[in-house]
């Protein structure tokens, strides 16, 4: 990349509003544009300015010092609403010890009791769907996503009718977030909108607070899954008892820590399984070989299973391809703790920094024919050349890279290849689906028909 970047200014600002409205009606076309302005690009909303890094190099630069690009801006200031302190969203000074707390629970070795957990969850979901019915698939990736993640963070089987409020609390405010980083000053309006904000975050902070407390006398933490492996409360509680260098873990900052699993665990899988099922939809011969792909890999196996997952390349390829067009975090910010220079320009303490998966994995230098949904870019022939992995960045880089992704990526693999394998869904109209770029970019609604197929027909 070039030694020196370019400075450029965004396009478009008003008086006052600054780049607010563009940002607000399509931020991802905003986006999109920034590139040709240059390296870094300046942006702002309302009296705030802050710099927009386009280049993949400085946004390498910008994840690996998090000690001088801190978490933080107008965006973090939302999420700790909804998370407090947790992991995803604390600052540097907490960010070492709580990664050690929780890396345990994140080890290669309990992956296979999630995996058991994961085929059973997605089995379960498949089995109440009928041949030529429809469904709307956002909706019950989303469900799915958070039934799997609640029993990874219980140790037990989740209760849907009790995760079905919170999965509608976590909704609401996850579309309120952005709107509310934009314009500060709106949420203290007493809109309907703000209400039933303000309702969602106290009620999803409660919820986890309750199912904390009924377990809090269970040494397990809430027992054992049939897989036999404990959930993330066991091992809060545990440290909760007897934290980190001695130091006892409050009841806040366990919810803190579960309300920031749930919310990214849920969100994430459940957004790429949906945009996987959507892509293949539009696109019948990229379905048709993973159908194939899947029919040979897993035979007679009711359920995709870990052990599946090597020969499952196409499979791997199909979620990797719904990321990059669609990753989930697709806009995050960071905050200078100190003056510093990035790409020959001095960015004064405080500055925020914004940083994009979207507008990387759009630009048509790193990912050629960005727009078109080719999962055969992740299988490189021999000899050819193989996508920028430094610039692919759906769960982030660096120290502060997701402490899940491994678990975010097995579950859409192996939830991918067991719908593939015994269903066929079709979109259900001709309605272009469009991102709805809230905190994460996820299909607003998503009706699919579900066509139910014999292995390898």
């Amino acid at each position: 990349m070039n030694a020196r970047c370019t400075y450029g200014v965004a396009p478009g600002a008003l008086p006052l509003l600054g780049h607010a409205l563009p940002l607000v009606r399509d931020p991802l076309a905003f986006l999109d544009a920034l590139p040709g302005r240059g390296d870094l690009v300046q942006v702002r909303v309302g009296p705030v300015r802050a710099v927009v890094v386009c280049d993949p190099e400085l946004t390498r630069r910008v994840l690996r010092d998090d000690r001088t690009f801190d978490k933080g801006g107008p965006l973090y200031d939302r999420i700790r609403e909804v998370t407090g302190n947790g992991l995803a969203s604390c600052p540097y000074r907490d960010h070492r010890e709580q990664r050690r707390l929780l890396q345990p629970a994140f080890h290669s070795a309990r992956m296979a009791g999630y995996a058991e957990v994961m085929s059973r969850q997605v089995r379960a979901t498949t089995g109440a769907w009928r041949d030529g019915g429809t469904i709307d698939a956002a909706d019950e990736m989303l469900a799915l996503s958070a039934r799997i993640t609640a029993s990874a963070m219980f140790g037990a089987e989740a209760d849907d009718a009790r995760l079905a409020p919170l999965r509608d609390d976590f909704t609401t405010v996850v579309a309120g977030i952005p709107r509310r980083a934009l314009v500060p000053a709106a949420d203290r309006l007493p809109t309907p909108g703000n209400r039933r904000y303000d309702r969602a975050r106290s009620r999803l902070r409660a919820a986890i607070g309750r199912l904390i407390a009924e377990r809090h006398g269970d040494a397990s933490g809430g027992g054992a899954g049939t897989d036999g492996a404990a959930g993330l409360l066991s091992l809060l509680l545990a440290a909760g008892r007897d934290g980190p260098d001695g130091r006892t873990l409050s009841e806040s900052e366990i919810t803190d820590q579960l309300v920031t699993f749930f919310a990214a665990g849920t969100e994430t899988s459940g957004s790429a399984l949906a945009w996987a099922l959507h892509l293949l939809g539009g696109h019948p011969e990229v379905a048709r070989r993973l159908r194939a792909e899947v029919d040979a890999v897993l035979g007679d196996a009711p359920t995709a299973t870990l052990s599946h997952l090597p020969d499952l390349r196409l499979t791997a390829a199909v979620v990797n391809e719904a990321l990059r067009l669609y990753p989930p975090a697709w806009l995050l910010t960071r905050t200078t703790t100190s003056d510093t220079s990035i790409g020959g320009h001095t960015l004064p303490v405080g500055t925020t920094v914004i940083y994009s998966a979207y507008l990387l994995h759009r630009r048509p230098d790193l990912f050629p024919d960005p727009e078109r949904f080719d999962p055969d870019r992740w299988i490189a022939a021999p000899g050819a050349p193989a996508p920028p992995r430094t610039a692919f960045l759906p769960f982030g880089s660096g120290p502060r890279k997701c402490i899940g992704d491994v678990f975010a990526l097995t579950e859409a693999a192996l939830a991918l290849a067991t719908v593939v394998a015994d269903w066929e869904l079709r979109p259900a109209n001709d309605r272009r689906v469009r991102p709805a770029p809230r905190l994460v970019l996820s299909p607003h609604r998503l009706p699919m028909i579900t066509a139910a197929r014999a292995r390898g027909g």
